[in-house]
């Protein structure tokens, strides 16, 4: 996130195109929004083909046996 005059540029969670926003119409995520989107972050990379031990803080994994 940044910022080209009055305006906020906002960039989604997946990347993509910037987009200027104004800041008196900005309102901080609700628990339901944030929740959603953290979860949507989440499917995402579990799409990308990750194993558990890619994940960081996660437990060390063969990736062998993930490459069949």
């Amino acid at each position: 996130m940044g910022h080209e005059g009055p305006y906020l540029q906002l960039r989604p969670l997946g990347g993509g195109r910037e987009w200027d926003a104004d800041p008196a119409r900005l309102r901080p995520l609700g628990p339901t929004e944030l929740l959603s989107a953290r979860v949507a972050e989440a499917n995402a990379r579990s799409r990308t083909g990750l194993v558990l031990g890619d994940i960081r803080g996660s437990p060390h994994t063969d990736r062998a046996e993930y490459d069949t």
